[in-house]
C-alpha cells in the first residue's frame, strides 16, 4: 500500500476530551449526578428528575472523508504508557471527601459521604478512556431472547452439562475497545479477466468432461474511494480470532456497528455495564488496517467487473492513501460466556449479540459422542443408498454423507468459520472511475470452471492478525 507523502508528516491530534472535566457530571435540569443510559432512546437520563438529554458529538474530527488529507488522530489513540498510574483520587466538590477510582476496573465511584457520583472523563494514557462511545440500544431482555433462540436451535447435539447450566440471565453488557479508521484513497488495478462464451461436454457418463471457451481481456480499473468506519478490535485478546481456548471469532462476526451514531465519551454511558480497555497501539494495528483497506478497494472494483464471470487476475494492485483518520471507540455487546472443561483442556464459548443491531453469533459446546454416533448412522444409510442406486452415475457420493453431516453440524454449533466480512460490510463510496477493457484473444478447450489464479475475490485482512499478535507479544 502506497501512501501520500503528507502521511509521513506529524499527524494532527484532535483533542476529543476538550473541556471534559473529571468529577461530577450533573443533570442540566436539576444538577443531580445520578445519571445513566436509557437504552430505549440512547440518551442519558437523570435518575432523580427523569430528564433525558441528547448525546454530545465529538468536535474537530473530519466528517467529509473525501476531504481527508494527511493523518488525523483522536487524542484517545495516544500510545499506551505502560507505567501509567491507574489509581486516581478526586476531591468531591459537594462535601470535600476524597474518592479513589481505580481506572483499570471502573471510571466511576460514588462518594461514601454525600452519595454523589464522580466520573473520570479526561483521557489518561492507559487505554481506558476512548474518543467516542456507542450507547447500548438493545435492552437486556431482548438480548436474552436472541441468545435463547440461538441456543434452542442447537440443543440436540449440545453437551448435556451445558444444557443443564445454561441460563440467559447470566449475560453481561460489555463495552469492547475498537479502533475506527476512515480512509481517503486512490485505487488502481491492472491485470487480465475472462468471460465465458461457451460451455460444452465431451464423452458420456462417468467419462464425460466439461470444457469452456472464454474471451481473455486486458483489464484496468482506477478510482477514488472513501472508506467510512473501518473497525478493528484493539484488545490483543479479542483480536486473536485463532485462539484455541476461546471462541473470539463470534464476537468479531457480529460487526458492523452503526459507528455514525457514536457519542463523545461520557463515563455515564458505562454505568451498569462492564468495559475492557484497549491494550494495542496504532503502529500495531496499522498492518491489518492497511491490508483490510486494500481488501475493501479490491471488492469495490468488483462492482465494475460483472462481465468477467470467470474472474480477474490482478497483476498490479495499488492503493495510494491521501488521508487517514483514527479514533478509539467503545462499542456495545451483550455477551454470554460458558467455560467447557474436559480434563486439562478448557474452551471458553461465547454467544454474542450486537447491542445495536441484534446480530447474534455464538458457539455451543458439542456432545461429541452423540454427534459421532449420529454421523456414523448417516454414513451407514449413505452406504446403503449407494448400493440401491447403482443406476446413478455419481452414487459414490453417498459414501461421504456421514462426513458431510458431521462437518455441517459442527459448523452450525461452533461457527468457527464465522467472521466480520470487512470487505463487503464496511461503508464505501467510489467515484471518478476509469475503465479499460481490451480483448486479447479467445481461449478454447479450457478444463477449469474459473480463471486460473483469479484473485479479485481474495481476502487477506484476516490472515495478518497472527503476525500482529506475535509482534504484540514481543512488545509486551
Amino acid at each position: 500500500m502506497e501512501t501520500n507523502p503528507a502521511l509521513n508528516d506529524e499527524p494532527r491530534i484532535v483533542k476529543t476530551d476538550e473541556e471534559a472535566k473529571n468529577g461530577q457530571n450533573k443533570c442540566p435540569k436539576c444538577g443531580a449526578t445520578d445519571i445513566s443510559l436509557d437504552s430505549r432512546t440512547g440518551m442519558l437520563r437523570c435518575n432523580f428528575c427523569r430528564h433525558e438529554f441528547e448525546p454530545e458529538k465529538v468536535q474537530g474530527l473530519e466528517t467529509d472523508i473525501s476531504k481527508l488529507e494527511g493523518e488525523i488522530m483522536g487524542s484517545g489513540t495516544q500510545d499506551i504508557a505502560q507505567d501509567t498510574n491507574t489509581v486516581m483520587t478526586f476531591k468531591c466538590s459537594s462535601c470535600g471527601a476524597e474518592v479513589v477510582i481505580d481506572t483499570s476496573e471502573s471510571t466511576q465511584a460514588r462518594c461514601h459521604w454525600c452519595r454523589n457520583i464522580l466520573s473520570v472523563n479526561q483521557q489518561i494514557p492507559n487505554g481506558t478512556i476512548p474518543d467516542v462511545v456507542l450507547p447500548f440500544k438493545v435492552p437486556k431482555s431482548e438480548a436474552e431472547q436472541e441468545i435463547q433462540k440461538f441456543v434452542e436451535k442447537r440443543k440436540f447435539f449440545a453437551h448435556p452439562k451445558f444444557k443443564e447450566e445454561f441460563k440467559t440471565e447470566n449475560i453481561m453488557g460489555v463495552y469492547f475497545p475498537y479502533m475506527v479508521v476512515d480512509v481517503n484513497a486512490h485505487a488502481s488495478f491492472s491485470g487480465r479477466g475472462e468471460h465465458e462464451v461457451r460451455r460444452y461436454t465431451r464423452g458420456s457418463g462417468s467419462n464425460s468432461t466439461t470444457y469452456y471457451d472464454a474471451d481473455l481481456y486486458d483489464v484496468e480499473r482506477e478510482f477514488d474511494i472513501t472508506i467510512d468506519g473501518l473497525t478493528v478490535e484493539s484488545s490483543a485478546d479479542k483480536l486473536n480470532t485463532q485462539n484455541a481456548n476461546k471462541t473470539n471469532n463470534v464476537i468479531n462476526a457480529i460487526m458492523p456497528f452503526d459507528i455514525e451514531n457514536c457519542a463523545r465519551y461520557n463515563a455515564n454511558y458505562l454505568r451498569g455495564y462492564t468495559s475492557e480497555k484497549r491494550d494495542t497501539n496504532i503502529d500495531q494495528l496499522r498492518p491489518i488496517v492497511d491490508t483490510q483497506s486494500k481488501d475493501i478497494s479490491r471488492y469495490a472494483a468488483n462492482e465494475t467487473l460483472k462481465n468477467y464471470d470467470r474472474g480477474v487476475k490482478w497483476s498490479n494492485q495499488q492503493l495510494d492513501v491521501k488521508g487517514k483518520q483514527w479514533k478509539t471507540a467503545y462499542l456495545p455487546v451483550w455477551l454470554y460466556s460458558y467455560l467447557q472443561e474436559n480434563g486439562d483442556k478448557k474452551l471458553l464459548h461465547y454467544v454474542a449479540v450486537n447491542a445495536r443491531t441484534k446480530e447474534t453469533m455464538g458457539s455451543v459446546p458439542i456432545h461429541m459422542p452423540k454427534l459421532l454416533g449420529v454421523s456414523a448412522l448417516v454414513e451407514v444409510l449413505g452406504f446403503l443408498a449407494m448400493l440401491f442406486t447403482s443406476d446413478f452415475d455419481y452414487n459414490f457420493l453417498f459414501l461421504f454423507a456421514g462426513f458431510i453431516f458431521f462437518i455441517v453440524m459442527y459448523l452450525k454449533y461452533r461457527n468457527s468459520d464465522e467472521r466480520h466480512h470487512h470487505e463487503t460490510e464496511t461503508k464505501t463510496k467510489v467515484f471518478n472511475i476509469r475503465k479499460v477493457d481490451n480483448l486479447v484473444k479467445r481461449e478454447t478447450g479450457l478444463s477449469n470452471a474459473s480463471m486460473a489464479g483469479a484473485n479479485n475475490k481474495v481476502v487477506n485482512g484476516q490472515t495478518v492478525s497472527d503476525n500482529i499478535l506475535n509482534a504484540f507479544s514481543k512488545f509486551k
